[in-house]
């Protein structure tokens, strides 16, 4: 076989401009013209030979292809027109080319290639790929339909080779599944470099999922003229674009004649290839490769949906087992008391060799973990990481800062944080997982120097067998996403304890708060059933005393006294009731009070009387004394306003700001009071015992009394601004 020449350092392959080679594979052609067909441009290939002209510089697309081919290509400048097979052309000399073509670079570029005669028919082809994709849904596990794979693609291209070539975490890819022509090297289950695959050609078999190279052997041919413009011609998009020459020297050095690939593409990510390989020149047609990506994206489905179900299957188990570990781990007794049991059961959650508790000084631990002083150590060094509750990885030794060697005892650790506080963490331990790896080749020699003193790509395709040590068995995503909610689950159970710790020290508070209002309330209940005693004595003695004395004016001072004795008694009554300690609600108390004074004064004043409470909270010292002005304030309406006689009264009470304004009016004779007589000073000495001010103004008719009281007991009197007239306005009866 036939070797291109030596190539330079294969490390610059990631800087290989491979999307613009400026030529095309001799297998088919290309025209590149304007966007509209107008005009075409550039072709490469044998145009003039196949297509039977002689000159085709500046000619219109229809000139080379036919009114109805060149009507399909200018319609991909309509935004619903799909790019790729446009159709089928017969050529003058009887050829039959297939017809794709896409836009690039404001031109249109077509592509013309030898199309399968006789070609597959579409039914026959949809009854192909339905009983594939049959075939693939039928396998049982991820490596089953791998192998299955394999044997499908090999069926339909009939290369002497096809492998199934999956992409691992660190860049290097491995081949999971194989199926060969008897006789033909076999690279199964051999890993090969990530420096094979660089990364722009990884990004180009995401864009074009399958590339063809009939024969490796081929020299490539340029675009005529040259593309002269100010960016090279982007050619990512063309079956026929030159492969770079560093790939061709690659598969002539593994002893291949043709390749294809198919990219197996998964939400936009290389999950991997299905790569080709043939010992002589082989082809793919139109239709072939067309059947090749649709059986790609159903391998692709069914590799997610195995995937999917393999971490939905270890989630449920993981959640189940999440319960258990959480009533284990949220018990409040000593993590020495944990029987071996329960932390078996903890470190089988996550599928682990060993497990540690630590919770402050304690510790517990079971199973293979490294040493309780080194445990510690290591706790240390994950409080002061940061504030990420979750810590895994595989190679421990390769992470921990001190370095110190963990393979045989805990190569690999998952590690929750549960409190920072009280450090409180469990951490589960991976032994090491001895590996050994069979290379395709030595992947730390990617080239021969040659004499020249250039690189080559690596001429040697022999199994090379390396040991891994120092790695444990990967965590998933699912025991990853365990750990996060163990963690969220047992800040559930600390808050809930914390929680009924609270109540409990509530409930006592309040069972000895209750106790307490109690012993008031009985000594409250005392003191109001002594001071009735003492005023209905005081009372009796006051009419003993008016029905035995014949003087008119002194019987009428013995009566007033005795309605002040009853408002007092009344006041004192209404207040210090059971349910009334440190506080009241000075509307419910007002009304109250009109209630009282209407019985003492006669059912008659009922209709009269009218009231607007608002609510408003007071302190009980507070309402004391405003019941007494309230009160006085009505026996004088009774005594002065009417004559005795009933009379409009009303009664409104509002809260401005922080302070009570309570209203009292009536529409009889005469304007504001200005006596100072018995009851005037009483109301000046309980006014001044609030920190009030009491306002009288004439309410035409009538008198209207406003009191403005701050609602802290006892406060110096604060200067009051002019009230709103429409909140303190008394309607008239």
């Amino acid at each position: 076989m036939t070797l291109i020449s030596p190539l330079p350092d294969p490390t610059l392959c990631d800087r290989e401009a491979i999307y613009a080679p400026g030529s095309i594979q001799p297998h088919g052609m290309m025209i590149v013209a304007e966007q509209d067909g107008s005009a075409v441009r550039h072709v490469a290939g044998e145009i003039e030979q196949r297509l039977g002209i002689a000159s085709w510089r500046d000619l219109p697309l229809t000139a080379l292809l036919g009114e109805a081919l060149n009507a399909e290509i200018v319609a991909l400048t309509r935004p619903d027109h799909v790019e790729g097979f446009m159709g089928q052309l017969r050529t003058r000399s009887g050829e039959l080319l297939d017809v794709s073509a896409h836009l690039a670079d404001r031109k249109v570029i077509v592509e013309c290639e030898a199309a399968l005669v006789p070609g597959i028919l579409g039914a026959l082809a949809l009854n192909r790929l339905s009983a594939s994709s049959a075939r693939l849904a039928r396998a049982v596990s991820l490596n089953g339909l791998c192998d299955r794979a394999a044997i499908e693609f090999r069926g339909l291209t009939g290369f002497d080779r096809v492998m199934v070539y999956r992409f691992l975490a660190d860049g290097s890819g491995a081949v999971v599944a194989e199926d060969r022509r008897a006789g033909t090297h076999s690279f199964l289950h051999q890993r090969f470099p990530a420096g094979d695959i660089p990364r722009q050609a990884r990004a180009l078999y995401v864009r074009n999922p399958i590339r063809v190279i009939p024969d490796v052997a081929y020299a490539p041919v340029a675009l005529r003229p040259g593309w002269g413009g100010p960016a090279p011609l982007d050619l990512s998009d063309c079956s026929l674009r030159s492969v770079s020459p560093v790939h061709l020297q690659y598969l002539a050095n593994m002893g291949v004649r043709a390749s294809a690939s198919v990219s197996i593409v998964i939400e936009g990510v290389l999950w991997g290839l299905i790569a080709c390989h043939h010992d002589s020149p082989r082809a793919i047609p139109y239709d072939l490769r067309a059947a090749c990506c649709s059986l790609a994206g159903s391998l692709a489905r069914q590799i997610t949906a195995r995937t999917e179900a393999d971490g939905y299957r270890q989630r449920i188990r993981l959640q189940s087992d999440a319960g258990e570990v959480t009533a284990l781990l949220g018990l409040e007794d000593p993590l020495e008391g944990l029987a071996p049991d329960a932390l078996a059961a903890i470190g089988r959650m996550m599928d682990s060799d060993g497990v540690v508790v630590v919770r402050g000084a304690e510790y517990a631990g079971h199973g293979i973990r490294p040493p309780e002083a080194a445990v510690r150590d290591l706790v240390r060094w994950l409080l002061a990481r940061g504030t990420n509750p979750v810590f895994a990885t595989d190679a421990l030794s390769g992470e921990y800062l001190p370095g110190l060697d963990y393979q045989g005892s805990g190569s690999g650790l998952l590690a929750v944080t549960l409190s920072r506080d009280r450090p409180w963490l469990v951490l589960w331990f991976r032994r090491e997982a001895v590996e050994t790896i069979d290379w395709a080749g030595d992947p730390n020699k990617p080239g021969d120097a040659d004499p020249a003193g250039m690189l080559t790509p690596r001429a040697s395709f022999a199994a090379w067998r390396e040991t891994v040590r120092g790695q444990a068995r990967a965590w998933t995503m699912p025991e990853r996403d365990a750990a996060r909610r163990l963690q969220l689950a047992l800040l559930e159970v600390q808050q809930a304890r914390h929680m009924r710790e609270l109540n409990r020290q509530l409930t006592v508070i309040v069972r000895e708060k209750d106790d307490l209002l109690q012993q008031k309330q009985f000594l409250i209940g005392e003191i109001n059933h002594r001071v009735q005693n003492s005023l209905q004595l005081v009372s009796s003695f006051l009419s003993m005393q008016a029905r035995d004395s014949a003087d008119p004016h002194l019987h009428a001072s013995l009566e007033e006294a005795r309605r002040r004795l009853k408002a007092v008694s009344v006041v004192h009554r209404r207040l210090y009731r059971g349910d009334q300690v440190e506080t009241v609600d000075a509307a419910r108390y007002i009304g109250e009070l009109y209630e009282e004074t209407i019985a003492f004064m006669g059912r008659e004043w009922a209709e009269h009387m009218a009231h607007d409470l608002t609510p408003v909270v007071i302190p009980t010292n507070l309402a004391v004394p405003l019941g007494l002005v309230l009160t006085e304030l009505i026996i004088n309406v009774n005594k002065h306003a009417y004559g005795g006689a009933p009379g409009p009264v009303s009664i409104r009470l509002t809260q401005q700001r922080e302070h009570l304004c309570l209203v009292v009016a009536d529409q009889g004779r005469g304007g504001a009071a200005t006596g100072k007589g018995f009851g005037s000073r009483i109301v000046d000495g309980l006014m001044r015992q609030m920190g009030g001010t009491l306002t009288q103004t004439d309410n035409r008719p009538g008198l209207r009394t406003t009191i403005v009281v701050p609602l802290q007991p006892y406060a110096a009197p604060a200067p009051v601004g002019p009230l709103d007239p429409a909140s303190d306005r008394v309607p008239a009866r």
